[in-house]
């Protein structure tokens, strides 16, 4: 069902175009064109992966656009709407590397510092080494997906980190890596002299504009909060652990979250320090294959074909470790690129791609952890339909 509020509306038709080598200006699909397409990609990926609801959100040449599919909880039937609030998991982490780039932009901290100039609990460790820019690109030295389950508390994570010990030199592998990326947002946090969560709620998200974005959802919210849903179509909504405001801890709408796309792709009308910083996060450090790696961002040369996105977005580049040709100097002003992040936690799924240079971004929302590669390639198959 699409949100009463849409008027026209436009889908992943007009992104789905985007993925395919041949973009032209043609002519606009019908309304009914486009609504078919949408209907057709997204309903068999909710029925082939038991998802009960999701909501999709595009901004097309600077207007919204949302529709939204089932229910945000099976137990009361609620539908979900361009208000619901998802987990975005991951995704969280471009809003973390965004708080860090302001803090650069503030003059608080400097991303060639070493981690454990920021933490003098640190020194002595690994982390004497290891720059916050470093920790910010996954490039510390082998940092694991998650920490230890013995490691995974905020009273802990510190006598984790004094004693790691790297797997490689500093600076030449990616690891994917929450508590690296979790590090990163906290040293940032240290830097301003605030605790990570209130300078996320306090200060960035409402310089942001978004109203409807949180860390710990509050309790006049919680009707929008959405039941997540695990592999066995459980009820299930993320825990606690160690960083996990820094890593995965976002909870906001599709609507919310396409502000802070569009606040990407135009950000003029925000702060001086601000736009900085959303520089800085668009910025290519080091390349992996045919992705490159910005501050919590990922992109690719645009036009992009889609198994360059699936190998980009693939198990094997989150769970592997892989050699990097860092980008000197680092490629501060990418041309037309496609700038992607997926995120899940155990019960929900989003992915969320922007091109600014075609003035074009797409949210996807759902409340069920479902492949990654099923996120990419609806957008594709849309393509698909509407091209014959």
């Amino acid at each position: 069902m699409q949100n009463s509020r849409l008027g026209k509306a436009l889908s992943y038709s007009a992104f789905g175009l985007l993925f395919g080598t041949g973009y032209c200006a043609a002519a606009s699909p019908t309304d009914q064109q486009i609504e078919t397409a949408v209907k057709d990609a997204v309903t068999p990926v909710m029925q082939q992966q038991h998802i009960p609801g999701m909501a999709v959100a595009i901004t097309l040449n600077g207007k919204p656009h949302y529709f939204n599919y089932g229910v945000a909880s099976k137990e009361t039937g609620t539908a979900v709407t361009a208000d619901t609030l998802f987990e975005i998991g991951s995704v969280s982490k471009t809003f973390t590397a965004t708080l860090a780039a302001y803090a650069q932009a503030s003059g608080k901290l400097s991303l060639s510092d070493k981690a454990s100039e920021l933490l003098p609990a640190l020194r002595g460790s690994a982390f004497d080494q290891i720059s916050v820019l470093q920790l910010g690109t996954y490039s510390a030295g082998g940092l694991p997906l998650q920490f230890p389950s013995e490691a995974d508390k905020a009273d802990k994570m510190l006598g984790y980190f004094k004693q790691w010990k790297p797997l490689y030199p500093a600076g030449s592998h990616r690891q994917y890596s929450n508590p690296s990326l979790g590090l990163f947002g906290y040293l940032a946090a240290r830097s301003m002299g605030q605790p990570f969560d209130q300078l996320m709620e306090k200060t960035l998200l409402p310089k942001l504009g978004l109203q409807h974005t949180f860390l710990k959802v509050p309790q006049a919210e919680t009707a929008r909060y959405a039941q997540g849903y695990n592999k066995d179509d459980k009820p299930v909504r993320v825990g606690p652990g160690a960083l996990d405001s820094e890593a995965y801890g976002v909870k906001t709408s599709a609507a919310d979250l396409l502000r802070y796309v569009e606040a990407n792709m135009k950000p003029s009308g925000l702060e001086a320090p601000l736009q900085q910083a959303i520089a800085t996060t668009h910025t290519g450090y080091y390349k992996v294959g045919d992705m490159t790696q910005g501050l919590g961002w990922e992109f690719y040369n645009y036009p992009v074909s889609l198994d360059t996105l699936l190998a980009g977005n693939s198990s094997q580049m989150a769970m592997e470790a892989h050699e990097v040709k860092w980008l000197n100097p680092p490629q501060a002003q990418p041309g037309s690129v496609l700038f992607n992040k997926t995120g899940s936690t155990g019960g929900f799924g989003a992915y969320v791609a922007y091109v600014p240079a075609k003035d074009i971004g797409i949210v996807i929302l759902a409340n069920k952890n479902y492949p990654n590669p099923e996120r990419i390639r609806i957008a594709h198959s849309i393509l698909s339909a509407l091209a014959k």
